[in-house]
């Protein structure tokens, strides 16, 4: 065969890595796999393919010079297998429980790191696809359903197709019709849930969102939704359930069950663009229905080689915005630039850069799967964490004077004094946990306290007016309306007019963040669960800062123990997940920072099982 055919073969890859012509994507293909051979990797990537019929990619041009050198040689064994069958036999035993991560599945999907072996595997995703329907289905048998559709979509992690093939096949398995998306945003996923649009055979009955969000390249996981948003940590449980009795009746952890069932549709739909075509819609309509109203303004984008990428050509262009200097929005499950989470330092340092290197009125990052995400003005000043939340009450105070903002529990003093003195709002500080800040939204709503922003210093932010839904892309719509409408207007200032909306927001000097683990296979734990540990930590600190006169509990709090002194506060909680009491401190200078870390020291150093080294490295600075 020639080099059409050999560059053929390439297509599964190069829907993750896209150059300019198939035969760049074959080269770009030589540049990861490196010295693996190149029939080798094509036998990986074709199902049909063998060393026989693959073409050298000698002659195919050269890799363009933005991408990054190939990862080192157990991720690229990982991209090999990601790419094949099932990694780990799909007879070997698997704890379903153990792959909750609260409201979501998590997993390893790839193998090629030490240490961690493969529990997501395909035969366990389709057991969880199955029981996901077979959930789905006795919540809607009320309605008279007997036969389902759900949708299926994935951000850019290498072991995407193979879990999207399993989650197909355990759906369509089970009697019911699927829609693939292919490559998709999680809040995409939820609007699938709720589109009026027969033709695309929309709206579904229920969602799948393939994502480990932020996570390293091997992991993955499953999201799912319904009309009424996200489900939650019993669901997931529910679902895992009867995922685990699913695969153990089955042969091989094949669906035998339902061989003689009428199998599934599968249907492939766009529906990215019917997505992105509604945000486009939503900034027109504030800016008195103008076609362009961001033409003239310059706005780069970071997808972080995510699923984000689709912002600049199907949202912001047709809005008239300069796109110029945009980067990373190839999809690449290695990840190769920089971690795909508005958190990151580095990821945020790039996205600066670009705003300042092309002198851009905005930019805007995303993370993997486009449920978060943060801006930079066109000083290069960040607007995430306090100052996302900042802004973004601003705007939602505007539009209704008096509202409650709900945010999690690592908040600053200072964003609740700007939400409730100069905005005329009222904070709620709660706990950690996107879905934990929503559902309180939700609540408080629901017993009359009226709510319309829910929002996670993480980059998570829920509007009353979305559906409660946490999308990145609609936070960032959010800010396109405020700069549109500004446009219409006649101003020619920027990302000033966003910028001058948080002005006043009082800011800590000093903001640290440090975690003490606790080592669970220590005598103190006798045998226990952390949390219990944790607790007993918890209840001691308390106790302890009650006797100092210099420092004070707060009032009002929901998670750990909260406590304000020497001009800033401090936060000991609990890890949701992980044998953790992370301890956030927000001071005026490092020295009153150092004097709230002592005061922690001080109470929790009497236990041993709990890792304080870098707190004593903290405060012996």
């Amino acid at each position: 065969m020639g080099l059409d055919r050999a560059c053929e073969q390439a297509r599964d890859f190069t829907e993750y890595f896209p150059a300019s012509s198939a035969c760049g994507g074959a080269a770009h293909l030589h540049q990861i796999f490196g010295s693996i051979g190149t029939n080798e990797v094509f036998a990986f990537l074709s199902k049909k393919g063998s060393p026989s019929t693959a073409a050298p990619l000698s002659s195919c041009s050269p890799p363009p010079p933005s991408l990054k050198p190939k990862p080192p040689p157990h991720a690229r064994a990982a991209m090999a297998a990601a790419q094949g069958g099932s990694v780990v036999s799909s007879s070997e035993k698997v704890d379903f429980l153990k792959l909750q991560n609260g409201s979501d599945i998590r997993g390893v999907a790839v193998a090629g790191v030490e240490g961690e072996p493969v529990n997501l595997t395909e035969p366990a995703t389709e057991a969880i696809a199955a029981a996901f329907a077979a959930w789905l289905l006795n919540k809607k048998e009320a309605d008279g359903l007997r036969r389902l559709r759900i949708s299926v979509g994935h951000d850019s992690r290498i072991s995407a197709h193979k879990l999207q093939n399993a989650v197909t096949h355990g759906i369509t398995a089970a009697g019911h019709d699927i829609l693939q998306f292919g490559l998709a945003s999680t809040p995409a996923m939820f609007n699938s849930t709720l589109t009026e649009d027969e033709r695309n055979h929309l709206p579904v009955d229920g969602a799948i969102m393939i994502t480990a969000s932020h996570l390293p390249y091997n992991r993955n996981g499953l999201k799912f939704f319904t009309s009424d948003g996200g489900l939650n940590k019993a669901d997931i449980k529910d679902i895992l359930e009867r995922a685990s009795k699913i695969y153990e009746e089955s042969a091989h952890g094949k669906l035998k069950e339902w061989e003689d069932a009428s199998r599934g549709v599968v249907n492939s739909v766009d529906y990215m663009s019917i997505y992105a075509s509604d945000l486009v819609q939503a900034v027109r309509k504030s800016a008195g229905d103008k076609d362009k109203p961001l033409e003239g303004l310059h706005i780069v984008v970071d997808a972080g080689n995510g699923a984000g990428g689709f912002f600049v050509d199907k949202v912001l262009k047709p809005l008239g915005a300069v796109t110029t200097g945009s980067q990373f929005l190839e999809p690449d499950g290695l990840f190769p630039n920089h971690i795909p989470n508005p958190e990151d330092k580095t990821a945020m340092k790039a996205i600066t850069q670009a705003v300042l290197d092309n002198k851009a009125d905005l930019g805007i990052i995303f993370d993997t799967d486009v449920d978060r995400s943060a801006a930079v003005d066109s000083s290069g000043r960040e607007l995430n964490r306090n100052r996302l939340i900042a802004l973004m009450a601003a705007i939602v105070l505007e539009e209704h004077p008096g509202t409650t903002v709900v945010t999690d529990s690592v908040t600053s003093d200072g964003l609740t004094v700007f939400i409730e003195n100069k905005l005329g709002g009222k904070h709620h500080r709660f706990k950690r946990g996107y879905k934990n800040v929503i559902d309180e939204a939700i609540r408080l709503n629901s017993i009359g306290e009226e709510s319309h922003l829910a929002m996670e210093t993480s980059g998570h932010g829920a509007l009353k007016e979305n559906h409660w839904l946490d999308d990145g892309a609609y936070l960032m719509v959010k800010l396109l309306n405020k700069l549109a409408a500004a446009r219409t207007l006649g101003s020619s200032i920027g990302s000033k007019v966003l910028t001058d909306l948080v002005e006043g927001l009082e800011e800590a000097a000093v903001t640290v963040e440090i975690r003490l683990k606790i080592d669970q296979n220590h005598a103190d734990l006798k045998g226990g669960p952390f949390r219990d540990y944790g607790e007993a930590v918890l209840r001691h600190l308390e106790n302890a800062i009650g006797k100092d006169p210099n420092l004070h509990k707060a009032p009002k709090n929901y998670e750990g123990v909260r406590v304000s002194g020497y001009g800033g506060w401090f936060l000991l909680r609990l890890s949701l997940h992980d044998p953790v009491l992370p301890l956030n401190i927000e001071a005026p200078s490092n020295d009153d920072a150092i004097k709230l870390g002592l005061a922690v020291l001080a109470a929790v150093n009497e236990f041993s099982a709990l890792d304080v080294t870098a707190l004593n490295k903290f405060v012996q600075q």
